[in-house]
């Protein structure tokens, strides 16, 4: 079971979680009429009282922009300004994950984004390691990722979701930890909610922006960390075969981080990930404010102040 923050934003005003509560009637909840965010926050390992908070500015905007998807402008400053009034209104001392939410939230049968109530909500719930930290086991999930022309992947809406979930289950019960989903190309994509990696010859490869992935915050983290580590870095189309036979594989996001890669199907990847751990070594510094160099990612939240 989760253990959800005791507090979150709802319809305009912070109350207990429980009692942040939509009717059966919700259009979101029966068109996925919804756009979602997420991000990690931590308490500053130096100070307690003050909580981390990962690029925060990117995770409004991304959300903001997501929104227009659903006819819904709310700024990327409003989404700020309550993530950061949730945050000390909760008081967490433990590693934990936010979920902001922007939804149609009118009572309706009909599919549509006109002429519909919008809101926006928050929670937020305790998270450790989302998947496991010594890597995963993959397989090819026979579902597709959707493409640009019939959905707005730019955007992180909720009704994509599905075929994360099917693609999940599908894994899970076929005796592997997570999914790697194709393009309608045959391209290698992404896995149900997160970007990927190869390393192939010293050089990070990654699904250019259009393959059809989710233009992940974390995997923009990388590039940037790994170009000015002098680490060759490409975006382009991926093969399935390249993927067997790379040099190390791993997954990134807001919940995963970066989890590297064991086996795909019945190919066993090295077990010597020089790239992937130094990368992770880096990037967990960074999210901890130790690197200097990148703390204007890091958003601080004094919980007292």
């Amino acid at each position: 079971m989760h253990k959800f923050l005791p507090i979150a934003y709802f319809e305009d005003k912070f109350v207990p979680f429980e009692d942040a509560k939509i009717s059966v009637a919700t259009h979101a909840l029966h068109y996925g009429t919804a756009a979602f965010g997420g991000l990690r926050g931590i308490p500053d390992p130096e100070d307690p009282g003050t909580i981390l908070l990962f690029r925060l500015d990117r995770h409004g905007d991304r959300l903001s922009k997501s929104a227009k998807f659903l006819h819904y402008d709310i700024s990327a400053e409003k989404i700020k300004e309550v993530i950061v009034d949730f945050v000390k209104k909760n008081q967490p001392d433990k590693s934990f994950y936010i979920r902001p939410l922007v939804y149609s939230s009118g009572l309706g049968i009909a599919p549509r984004l006109h002429n519909l109530e919008k809101n926006f909500l928050v929670y937020g719930l305790e998270m450790g390691d989302y998947l496991a930290a010594d890597g995963v086991n993959c397989r090819i999930s026979s579902w597709y990722r959707q493409e640009d022309r019939s959905f707005p992947l730019r955007g992180k809406i909720s009704a994509a979701y599905i075929t994360s979930a099917l693609a999940k289950t599908e894994a899970v019960e076929s005796g592997f930890d997570e999914a790697i989903l194709m393009n309608s190309q045959g391209k290698v994509c992404e896995a149900t909610g997160m970007n990927i990696f190869m390393v192939r010859h010293g050089q990070i490869i990654t699904p250019g922006n259009e393959q059809d992935i989710l233009e992940g915050i974390t995997r923009d983290s990388i590039l940037t960390i790994a170009a000015d580590l002098g680490i060759p870095t490409c975006q382009r189309p991926i093969d399935k075969s390249e993927l067997m036979i790379a040099d190390e594989v791993f997954l990134s996001g807001t919940a995963a981080k970066i989890t590297p890669v064991k086996r795909i199907e019945n190919f066993t990847l090295g077990g010597d990930r020089p790239i992937t751990e130094k990368l992770r070594s880096v990037l967990t510094a960074v999210t901890e404010n130790r690197e200097p160099k990148y703390q204007d990612w890091v958003f601080k939240i004094p919980l007292n102040g």
